[in-house]
C-alpha cells in the first residue's frame, strides 16, 4: 500500500546509462524509444501506458517514470536485457551507479 501511495505523490523513477561507441536511444512520437546498440537494425520498444521515459541530449541516459513501482522496474529491466553489460568490455545498458566487475580476458588469465 506504501508503494502506491508514494507513486501517486512523488512517483517512482529508474535511470539507466547506455555505454559503448555508438550506443544510443531517441524517442520516436511519446510511446516509442528507438535503441541503435551496435546490431544490424535499430530496436524500437513501445512504452506501456503510464510510463514514461525522459533521454538526455547526449540519448546516451535515459529516465523511466510511472506511478507503478512495478511497472516501471519492469520496463527498465526489459530495455536494460536488450544489451546487457558486458563484463569485459563494460559496455552495454545499465542502472546507473550500478558497479561491474571487470573481468580479465585470455591474455591476463596466465
Amino acid at each position: 500500500m506504501n508503494n502506491a501511495v508514494e507513486g501517486v505523490t512523488k512517483g517512482w523513477s529508474r535511470e539507466l546509462e547506455i555505454v559503448g561507441i555508438g550506443y544510443r536511444a531517441e524517442l520516436k512520437g511519446k510511446n516509442t524509444v528507438v535503441f541503435t546498440l551496435g546490431f544490424s537494425h535499430p530496436i524500437e520498444v513501445p512504452l506501456p501506458t503510464g510510463i514514461t521515459v525522459a533521454v538526455d541530449p547526449k540519448q546516451t541516459r535515459l529516465t523511466v517514470s510511472g506511478i507503478d513501482r512495478q511497472q516501471v522496474g519492469q520496463v527498465a529491466a526489459d530495455m536494460r536485457s536488450l544489451r546487457p553489460p558486458d563484463p569485459y568490455k563494460q559496455k552495454g545498458i545499465r542502472y546507473v551507479g550500478e558497479k561491474l566487475k571487470k573481468k580479465v580476458g585470455k591474455t591476463g588469465a596466465k
